[in-house]
């Protein structure tokens, strides 16, 4: 057979145009919506905890809400912010202490606690690290020269207290750089809730077509609700089974603590049965075809899930998506079991709300829009 011939065969023009429809619906997606970055980082949020009664604190405050490009709150108990960090509400808490002019006046260590939660999207803990080094480089410099000039005043000293002087000089300002929800090294564990999640749903999206698949050619011999039971029935067997390997997998090599091990096999098993009615909601709809619809779905989740960058940086397409689509709901749930203190429940619900929606949709297509069509024991009848 010629091969102008072969280029003729379906399989030939079905795959020129999955690669050209991939090409462009992954580039278009990614640029888009990496396009938030850094430009929204005026959207985070920050809190200043200001307890000092000096000026030094104050003189800070000011120079930080005039230099950081980000929300600032500055109303805040320390409590209350950490406990905001923890949830994700914020992105870092600058503490000053009430002894910090104090501190500074006597020649003693003055001290800043500038917090991150690790337990966050990965742009935010990794931009706030560079962003508290910063500070911290130049408050450094600014006390440093307040020290020398108070030096400078003294000059005539004899040398044993000219070299506690310089000491001062060095020792003139601390920031201490706190992390809560520490993530063990190694981006296998940072990256972890979403390549699970991600797992879960590749699977749920394929296993989509082919059950759905199968439901249409096993049409007329069993109803059609029979058989979107059977499916649904298929799905969570399937969810049961590869959450096992998913998860067995992930405790062998991720630095996992076992106590949490059925937490994970609960969240990966709930993730995959709604992804599966997510994706199978185009296929009920257009057949093997919905794959079509389903990638640029998928890529769209890679951007909204909140493992690479928060919600709240998120442009208005992705940032909606992250409320109607699982991954977000799913990666957000296992980082909070997995490395956070905050609670799991509320990302929990709205995961089983996606569900409940799509399983729904999927109910009313089968319901509206396939035909009814007679089973073989009532055309024998």
């Amino acid at each position: 057979m010629p091969f102008n011939k072969f280029m003729k065969n379906q399989g030939f023009g079905a795959s020129v145009f999955m690669g050209i429809f991939y090409a462009v619906a992954m580039l278009l997606i990614f640029l888009l919506g990496y396009t938030a970055l850094p430009g929204n980082m005026d959207k985070l949020k920050i809190a200043i905890v200001n307890e000092d009664a000096g000026k030094s604190g104050a003189q800070i405050v000011t120079q930080l809400g005039e230099s950081l490009p980000f929300e600032i709150q500055s109303n805040l108990s320390n409590e209350k912010a950490l406990n905001k960090l923890e949830d994700n509400k914020l992105a870092l808490v600058i503490h000053i202490p009430e002894n910090f002019t104090e501190s500074a006046q006597n020649g003693e260590s003055a001290q800043i606690d500038f917090t991150v939660n690790e337990a966050s999207a990965t742009m935010v803990s990794s931009s706030m690290s560079a962003i508290v080094t910063e500070i911290n480089n130049q408050l450094s410099t600014s006390f440093s020269t307040q020290t020398a000039q108070g030096i400078l005043m003294n000059m005539n000293v004899p040398e044993e207290q000219a070299a506690q002087l310089a000491q001062q000089i060095d020792q003139a300002y601390i920031g201490n750089y706190v992390i809560t929800n520490d993530i063990p090294d190694g981006m296998h564990n940072s990256m972890l809730p979403m390549f699970l999640t991600m797992s879960a749903y590749v699977g749920a999206m394929i296993a989509a077509m082919q059950l759905v698949q199968a439901y249409k050619q096993s049409r007329g011999k069993a109803s059609r609700f029979k058989l979107f039971g059977y499916v649904q029935i298929s799905a969570l067997i399937i969810a049961v089974v590869s959450s096992i390997f998913a998860v067995g997998i992930s405790f062998l090599i991720a630095d996992l603590n076992s106590d949490i091990l059925l937490q994970v096999f609960g969240q990966q098993t709930l993730t995959y049965f709604v992804a599966f009615n997510f994706c199978a909601i185009f296929t009920f709809l257009v057949g093997e075809a919905g794959m079509i619809l389903n990638i640029p779905v998928l890529l769209t989740q890679t951007i909204a899930n909140g493992a690479t960058m928060p919600r709240e940086m998120m442009d208005g397409y992705f940032y909606v998506a992250s409320y109607i689509t699982p991954m977000y709901h799913a990666v957000q749930s296992n980082l909070a079991v997995m490395f956070g203190s905050t609670a799991q429940s509320p990302f929990v619900w709205g995961l089983v709300l996606v569900g409940l929606g799509a399983l729904f949709i999927n109910f009313l297509i089968v319901t509206f829009l396939h035909k009814k069509e007679p089973t073989e024991k009532q055309i024998i009848q």
